[in-house]
């Protein structure tokens, strides 16, 4: 099945609004009309509403970096679905790596904010990948399923086709390293096959599945020619408008 590829850019804690407007704006220029490849950029919070309104009317979509899973309340320093849709987000990464490991956030709690997500009509960028001591212990596969399995709880299969899942080897996150295109493969062709039993084959194979380990123009034509790699979240290399459209070229140039 044919799966248009997906190239989405997480700044993480980078770019003020007006740097972050400034690159939007690169972007959009260097980008123009391609209609290959779908392009999501991530701001950090703070940024959202001055990038939207650059990307306004261009192809490039806006998202988030986290949420919290209820709509309102008193959780002091936390944002909302609502308060995401509002700035015209369409896309949020939920449980990335650094989540996880700097803040402390367990799966159940992801859950929630993928299910929150999609109730508010935002889709989910869900983050699975290992550890280096989980992968040199032989654990990668079992880690990555009771992310993904835990993650998807309660999501029906109407829902589970509009998801993204980024798979990111924790230890390839901007240390340089990279998993080879074959053991990404390895990693990805086992997340669709896991897809394709919580809901059904037809779902799995709509689902995209990214890369999000170090991925640059220089190694991600290789990876992006992998069956089951339909594109890349990246961090450092989509700080640089012309690097990420690089990637962007990748992806559009990938069969």
């Amino acid at each position: 099945m044919f799966r248009k590829k997906l190239i989405a850019g997480n700044w993480k804690m980078n770019k003020t609004p007006a740097d972050g407007a400034a690159l939007a704006a690169e972007l959009v220029t260097l980008i123009g009309k391609l209609s290959d490849v779908d392009i999501v950029v991530c701001p950090p919070f703070t940024a959202l509403e001055a990038v939207g309104r650059t990307l306004d009317g261009s192809i490039v979509k806006l998202g988030a970096q986290n949420m919290h899973p209820d709509a309102s309340g008193a959780f002091t320093g936390e944002v909302s679905a609502p308060m995401l849709r509002a700035l015209f987000a369409t896309h949020v990464i939920l449980g990335h790596s650094e989540r996880r490991s700097l803040f402390g956030e367990k799966d159940a709690f992801i859950n929630l904010k993928v299910l929150s997500a999609f109730k508010n009509q935002l889709r989910p960028i869900l983050c699975v990948g290992e550890s280096l001591a989980e992968r040199e212990a032989g654990s990668t596969l079992k880690v990555v399923q009771t992310q993904l399995e835990a993650g998807l709880e309660g999501v029906s299969k109407e829902q589970a086709a509009s998801l993204l899942v980024a798979y990111e080897p924790v230890w390839a996150i901007g240390t340089g390293k990279v998993a080879t295109s074959d053991q990404a493969q390895e990693v990805h062709g086992f997340i669709r096959g896991l897809l394709t039993k919580l809901f059904t084959e037809s779902v799995a194979q709509r689902v995209r599945i990214l890369y999000g380990g170090s991925m640059k123009p220089a190694n991600a034509p290789e990876l992006l020619a992998q069956k089951d790699i339909d594109g890349g979240l990246i961090g450092g290399a989509a700080l640089e408008a012309r690097s990420f459209v690089e990637l962007v070229n990748a992806a559009a140039a990938a069969k």
